[in-house]
This record gives structure tokens, C-alpha cells and sequence, in this order.
């Protein structure tokens, strides 16, 4: 494997990691938005699976990219494969932690009452993330990152900003954490087109191996 770093808008992301197997960099993107024709980017992505996840994906074997990229289905099925998942999302413009964890809230809330899955669990659930981030500040190149493990139900989410120690959250609401994997894996509707469009790319390419 390549050590060399990925640059993703000029942020440096590793091509591996390791958390409790190594990781390797499937797919990476910006969120952004444009404003009178300026785009005005928030947060650099990174997608970290197992090598494995392709043997879970046989069924699109041969599927360009673009194709994959269209396929819900696809992204269903890679949310869903039984292997470890890490999202690194590092910041490039500064916003408030409350921004972020509000985008966070929305996003997950309408797709779990799109599903009616939102009852009390899940609200309080959410709450306590957007608690966690509520009193944090996104300085450029703090570093956001969710942890999916292989067989489980719940996910770690983490923060570190410069000078300061990490942070750290553990969610167990399962359907909590589905819905934060389908904000950043959920194919076209997930947060970051750029990010999808990569991972789409990238699996592609592993499928044709």
C-alpha cells in the first residue's frame, strides 16, 4: 500500500489506518455550498472500510462508477455489509460546534421519522450527540470521527481540535447510528455528493480486481 498522503483539498488524509484491524481509504470528498456562485467549503471527508467490504458488493461487479453512484441500493448494501466503517471529517471553514451538531440532528431526525423509527430512545439518543457538540468550537483542522466496529450496533464518535484533549461519545441507539451512516454513506442522499461519487469510483475499481 501507498503511504504517501491523500490530499483532499489540500487536507492530508492517510491512505490507512488502524483501529482495531487496518483500514484502508476508499473514498473522500467535501461538504460545501455555493452563495452567489462562490462555494464556500465546511469540512474535508474521508472513508476508511475494511478490504473486505467488496466481497459483500459482488453483485455490482463490473458497474462503472457513475453507475454505482446513482444505486441506493449499493450504498445500502455497503451501510449494511458486516465489515468495520471509519468516517474522518476534518474542518476547513470554522463554524460552531451547535452548527454542526443542528445539521447532524436534522438530518438524522428526518430520515428516522421518514422510516418511523423516531420514537423516545432515538430523540434522547440524538439529543445527547448534539449535546456533544453543542460546547465545542470547529476550528480549521479540528478532526470529527465516527467509528462504525464490524458487528455492532453502536458507533464512537470523536473530536479533537488543537491543544486540546479528544472528546469522545459512544452511540448505542441502533437506528441513531444507521442514520448517521446514511448521512455520510447514504449514496445520493448523503451529505457530501463529491464523497458518494469517489466511493462509488473507488469500489468500482476494487470490484474489477
Amino acid at each position: 500500500m501507498s503511504t504517501e498522503m491523500v490530499m483532499v483539498d489540500e487536507i492530508p488524509f492517510p491512505p490507512q489506518i488502524t483501529t482495531t484491524k487496518p483500514l484502508s481509504l476508499f473514498g473522500h470528498g467535501i461538504t460545501d455550498i455555493e452563495i452567489h456562485f462562490l462555494q464556500i467549503k465546511f469540512t474535508a471527508i474521508g472513508v476508511y472500510l475494511e478490504p473486505q467490504v467488496v466481497g459483500h458488493l459482488q453483485q455490482w461487479k463490473g458497474k462503472p462508477g457513475n453507475v454505482l453512484a446513482e444505486d441506493d441500493d449499493f450504498f445500502e448494501a455497503l451501510i449494511n455489509a458486516p465489515v468495520e466503517k471509519f468516517v474522518r471529517v476534518v474542518v476547513i471553514k470554522e463554524i460552531k460546534g451547535s452548527q454542526y451538531g443542528v445539521q447532524l440532528e436534522s438530518a438524522v431526525r428526518d430520515r428516522l421519522a421518514a422510516d418511523d423509527k423516531y420514537e423516545e430512545e432515538e430523540e434522547e439518543a440524538l439529543e445527547k450527540v448534539v449535546e456533544f457538540f453543542q460546547s465545542k468550537y470547529f476550528k480549521k483542522d479540528s478532526v470529527i470521527t465516527y467509528h462504525f466496529p464490524a458487528n455492532s450496533a453502536a458507533a464512537e464518535i470523536a473530536f479533537s481540535s488543537e491543544g486540546k484533549e479528544e472528546a469522545k461519545i459512544k452511540v448505542e441507539n441502533a437506528n441513531v447510528v444507521e442514520m448517521i451512516k446514511k448521512w455520510y454513506l447514504g449514496g445520493t442522499r448523503g451529505v457530501s455528493a463529491t464523497t458518494i461519487s469517489c466511493l462509488a469510483n473507488g469500489l468500482s475499481a476494487e470490484l474489477c480486481k
